[in-house]
Order: C-alpha cells, then sequence, then structure tokens
C-alpha cells in the first residue's frame, strides 16, 4: 500500500493548506504599507483568538523565546517566584528563572500529576514577584488548573504576576485570560494555529506592562516594550518572519470560517475559537475511549486530561518507542514517545489544530494493526473494540 505521512504530534501539528498557499505568495517587503496593513490586522485577530483586550506582541521565534522573554522583561535577578512543574516544560520554566537570576521556590509533581491549590497556596510568599506554569503539560497530557491559581492569587491580595505557558493550550482549552485575571498568555505557531514553527506571541495584561518598567533582567531581542511600541505602528522591531505571519493570517481567518453563518459569512473568531477547542476535546476524548477499550492504561489523571495531546503507558515489560516505530514503519503515522524520565514508557496522540474525526478513527485504527503485528501484551485485545468505543463515544457526544 501507498503510505501517506500523517502528523499525530503536539507540535509541529499537520499545515492547514490555506496557510501554505499564504507563505507561498507573501513576496513582501517588511517595512512597506502592504505589511503594515496585513500585521496590524493579524495582531488584531490574534487579541480575537486568544480572547483578550490586552495587547498581543508577536516574536520570530520558537515559544521557549516567548517563555524567556516573560522572565527578562517581568523579573529583576534575586526575584523570588513560584514555578509549578509536573513535567518537560514545567522544568523549563524551572532553568530559565534560574538563568536569570531569580529564586525559584517550585511546587514539583511527579510527571503525569497535577498540583492542587492548596500546594500552591502553600508555596506562595508575600514577597513572589511571579507565578510560572504550564495551561497544559504536553508532555504528560495533564491540564492544570490555571482558573483556580488566578483565583487563588486574587483571593491572597498577591502581587505576583502569573505566566501561562499556553503554547499547547491555546486552541485546546478553553481559557479567559481577562476574567480570570492571567497577565501573560504565551502562545506558538506551530501549534493550534497550523503553521510551522517560527512564531510564538504573548498576550500581555496592564499590570505586566507596568511591572517592566521597573525590572532591569537584561534584554534586547526579546525587549517587549520595544515590540509593542513598534506594533503600534504596523511594524516590528526587527526582521519578521513575513511569511508565517501571513500564514498566521490566513489560518485565522480559517478558524474565523468555521463559525459561519448565513448573516456572517466571514465568520467570528471567538466562536472559530471554541469550536476549535470542542474539536480537540472531541478527537482527545474519542483517542481515550479507545486506547481503554483496547486495554492501555491513561498516564494523566481522571478529571486532569489535557486535549491536546493524550498520554498512553506502553504495557508493562514493553516500549513504547515499539509503538511508535511500528506506526511510523507501518503507516507513516508519526506519534511521540515520552520524554524526559518517560521516554520508552509512554506514547502520545496530539489532537491540535487540523485534526479531525476522519483523522481520529485513522489513527485508532491504524495503532489496531500495530498492536496486532506486534503482537503486544493486551490481553484482552480484539480487532474494532478501539473503533468500536471511539464511534459510540462520537455518536454520543458530538455536536
Amino acid at each position: 500500500m501507498i503510505r501517506k505521512t500523517r502528523l499525530f504530534t503536539p507540535g509541529p501539528t499537520p499545515l492547514l493548506p490555506a496557510a501554505q498557499f499564504a507563505m507561498a505568495a507573501a513576496d513582501i517587503h517588511h517595512r512597506t504599507p502592504e505589511f503594515r496593513a496585513m500585521y496590524t490586522r493579524v495582531l488584531a485577530q490574534l487579541k480575537e483568538f486568544v480572547g483578550t483586550k490586552n495587547d498581543v506582541i508577536i516574536l520570530s521565534s520558537g515559544g521557549t523565546g516567548a517563555m524567556e522573554a516573560s522572565v527578562s522583561n517581568l523579573t529583576s535577578p534575586g526575584d523570588r517566584v513560584l514555578v509549578l512543574t509536573a513535567g518537560k516544560f514545567g522544568e523549563r520554566w524551572a532553568s530559565l528563572v534560574k538563568a536569570f537570576g531569580c529564586h525559584a521556590d517550585v511546587v514539583e509533581k511527579s510527571y503525569g500529576q497535577t498540583f492542587t491549590l492548596d500546594e500552591v497556596k502553600a508555596a506562595l510568599k508575600l514577597e513572589t514577584r511571579a507565578v510560572f506554569v504550564q495551561a497544559t503539560e504536553s508532555s504528560t497530557g495533564v491540564r492544570h488548573d490555571i482558573e483556580g491559581i488566578a483565583k487563588l492569587l486574587k483571593s491572597e491580595n498577591s502581587e505576583a504576576l502569573l505566566v501561562v505557558d499556553a503554547i499547547t493550550g491555546l486552541g485546546t482549552t478553553h481559557l479567559d485570560m481577562d476574567a480570570w485575571g492571567v497577565d501573560v498568555l504565551i502562545g506558538g505557531s506551530q501549534k493550534a494555529v497550523m503553521i510551522p514553527p517560527g512564531l510564538s506571541y504573548l498576550a500581555i495584561s496592564p499590570r505586566a506592562w507596568d511591572r517592566m518598567e521597573a525590572t532591569y533582567n537584561p534584554r534586547y531581542y526579546f525587549d517587549l516594550r520595544k515590540e509593542r511600541k513598534n506594533a503600534a505602528k504596523g511594524e516590528s522591531a526587527y526582521t519578521p518572519s513575513v511569511a508565517l505571519i501571513a500564514a498566521l493570517g490566513a489560518s485565522l481567518d480559517y478558524i474565523a470560517g468555521q463559525a459561519a453563518t448565513a448573516e456572517n459569512p466571514k465568520g467570528d473568531l471567538a466562536e472559530g475559537r471554541k469550536k476549535l477547542v470542542d474539536n480537540a476535546e472531541t478527537c482527545a476524548a474519542m483517542t481515550r475511549a479507545a486506547a481503554t477499550a483496547l486495554g492501555f492504561k491513561l498516564f494523566a489523571p481522571k478529571g486532569a486530561e489535557a486535549a491536546a495531546a493524550t498520554a498512553i503507558v506502553a504495557p508493562e515489560g514493553t516500549d513504547s518507542g515499539t509503538l511508535v516505530k511500528g506506526l511510523k514503519s507501518q503507516f507513516a503515522a508519526i506519534v511521540t514517545d515520552g520524554q524526559g524520565e518517560m521516554k520508552g514508557q509512554l506514547f502520545r496522540i496530539a489532537h491540535i489544530g487540523f485534526f479531525d474525526y476522519m483523522d481520529t478513527i485513522a489513527i485508532i485504527g491504524a495503532l489496531e494493526q500495530v498492536i496486532h503485528k506486534t503482537k503486544l501484551p493486551l490481553p484482552n485485545f480484539e480487532f474494532g473494540k478501539g473503533l468500536i468505543a471511539a464511534q459510540k463515544f462520537f455518536a454520543d457526544h458530538a455536536k
């Protein structure tokens, strides 16, 4: 049989065709009226996609660049900060704040777990200047309680800024930055907006902008104040990734169009975002139902499962790499192994962005074939068990 490569990874994710066409046609100089018009429009669209009235800044970098920018712009050497970590990307926050000379209190949970609000409260100090956390930890498939953490900071009258890595959370989780009181929300281009890696973006609250005027960690390329000043004129501070910005505009048009009506044929980005999240939730729930029916254990605790990716534990005594390699060699389907200490113990199937019902059914069917071929020790395995469970969920719950 022929094989068609399909990404089922939590980044990069499958590319939107309209975005690919937009990149190919983006032969624009970045200091021209044409680019300024496009950039201004995309920045306005991003605010709607994030769901905020706050300023949004675009950086020509991966998501880690935006994470670094939030640390360098919002802290000074010696500042006390709180890092909440339960996976590979939480560990990245810990490394970043250390690199910029902060004193970090850390609430650390095992991979596959999340922290309680009582644990966060116990670690919060009067002098805590910022709290750094993921919306979803894509290395483990776990979702953290951002709304609860934000409410806790308010109830404690904390001056700490809440900085959220929502790189895999945006477009897979319902987030309300303004209502909850999140100060920085970070996104990345290679996730729910369905374009290649290379752009990151930050929605930033007035409190966070004010904090930047009093901090003195070094920053140059990642000086967010400089980007804000230039964005007001429809420009970036330095040479931007023009093609990716054109692609982002096309993708946001597509997302808005998912909520098109006869009265509003161009659609609505806020409604389109909700549909994108609902789609990820449906694909994730179908995958969880299938995995459970096939005899696998899920890695994330019940009630904290992320829709960004489903983390599935390999049967005892086996290596998850067998499934990862089998899906690639038999079907050119790319899923990801565990990260860090979980490598070889679990595999992850993503649901971010340009995935749908058909993709989900396909990966479940392929997984059943690989289980059969590799003779994976799942005692009650039968062809169709996973597919039936996924189909039943979809029939009962899909809108």
